[in-house]
């Protein structure tokens, strides 16, 4: 695949939106830990988040087809810096729902940028499509960096703890809004009042390939935040200090997107279902660590693993998705796919502060593979079922 100046902005542009999520992670659970009225909603302002980008994958999706990807993507980082400056405020009222408040109404970013992997194949030649989604994901390696570390160096810039960070990502936002101007798109026309919009969304669920994306895409991305939500706080209640809660997350994103740079090429040598599977096999490697003990070296490796798997699984329904709709359905599909990831999350993120702070971390991970389970057979299923599209069956 030829590397043209457009892809590599966006996946700039996919490195500080991770940035921005590694951030909101490493913090919003710890900041509601300390300002929510009680301990079982530690992680709401984390659901926030996840439930503003379920809420507004809908009109994101309308917005695109609209607008097109650029402006839309614009005005998603205008929402970023602006509600990334209300969470500042809101940390330095105490207010726990003045900042749940700004995290779901920051989910409209959220539904923008979930589009960027689904955007970069455009920029390339059709038979580059999986090469291009690892591509613009693999920029998540940056955020993993400048994430943790980020939240660490600025929790104290202001009294309040953490509302120094939220200032932080202001600056990220609009970092991300310049480089998303140098960005060329393909001209976007809107579609005409009373033309074909292809098939509904119930149509293109008739497909088997089109469900098992759906679905593996939803479970991948709830278990991980599953277990990535609640890691903060399972430390901290291991007596871990801030800065190792910091390095596991940083490492679990570094392999949330690290693998990313060969994702694609994995992809079309052994086909998407393979390499799905092999996501699915981490994940319980995860679990299998996860229930040997409360070090940080255990932490470490288990949500390594986990990252790793997310992204084999995640990149691969990503691409599935790809081969069951034509280009002017391709709004709707993945307007339906991330609405699905973001319910799956909202759910996770609830759950996982409610499961840790009152079953315990052993408990949570035993509890992931009940979802992991159902990926395990609905890709068995999809395996078992005759004509897999070439695209899926890999060569």
């Amino acid at each position: 695949m030829k590397l043209n100046r457009s892809l590599l902005l966006l996946s700039v542009c996919q490195a500080l939106f991770l940035t921005n999520n590694v951030t909101f992670i490493a913090i919003n659970g710890l900041v509601g830990l300390r300002l929510a009225p009680l301990g079982w909603m530690a992680t709401l302002p984390v659901m926030g988040y996840v439930v503003g980008g379920a809420l507004a994958a809908g009109p994101v999706a309308r917005l695109q087809s609209r607008w097109g990807r650029k402006r839309t993507f614009q005005l998603g980082l205008v929402v970023a810096a602006l509600t990334a400056a209300g969470g500042a405020v809101a940390v330095s009222l105490g207010s726990f729902w003045g900042v749940l408040a700004a995290t779901v109404l920051a989910g409209f970013y959220n539904a923008n940028a979930q589009l960027y992997r689904f955007a970069g194949p455009e920029l390339v030649a059709p038979e580059h499509k999986a090469q291009a989604i690892s591509f613009v994901m693999a920029g998540g390696v940056a955020g993993a960096f400048i994430g943790p570390n980020l939240a660490n160096a600025t929790r104290d810039w202001l009294p309040a703890p953490f509302a120094g960070a939220y200032v932080a990502l202001v600056g990220v936002a609009l970092a991300s809004l310049a480089v998303m101007s140098m960005i060329r798109f393909p001209a976007h026309t809107a579609p005409a009042p009373g033309s074909d919009r292809g098939r509904s969304v119930a149509e293109l669920a008739r497909q088997p390939a089109f469900v098992v994306a759906v679905a593996a895409g939803a479970l991948a991305y709830g278990v991980m935040n599953l277990l990535m939500a609640a890691t903060p706080l399972a430390m901290q209640r291991c007596g871990l200090p801030f800065r190792d809660a910091a390095l596991v997350i940083e490492w679990h994103v570094l392999g949330m997107f690290v693998p990313a740079f060969f994702t694609g090429h994995l992809i079309q040598r052994f086909g998407t279902l393979r390499v799905m599977v092999a996501g699915v096999l981490l994940n319980l490697a995860c679990v299998a660590i996860a229930l040997t003990g409360l070090e940080l070296e255990r932490f470490l490796a288990a949500l390594l693993l986990l990252g790793i798997g997310w992204n084999f699984l995640f990149t691969g329904a990503t691409t599935l998705l790809t081969t069951t709709y034509q280009p002017h359905e391709r709004t709707r599909a993945q307007g339906a796919m991330d609405f699905c990831v973001f319910s799956t999350t909202a759910v996770t993120s609830f759950a996982s502060g409610a499961l840790v702070t009152t079953q315990g971390w052993f408990l949570l991970n035993l509890g992931s593979l009940v979802p992991l389970s159902m990926v395990a057979l609905a890709l068995a299923w999809l395996a078992r079922r005759p004509r897999v599209p070439q695209a899926v069956a890999g060569p």
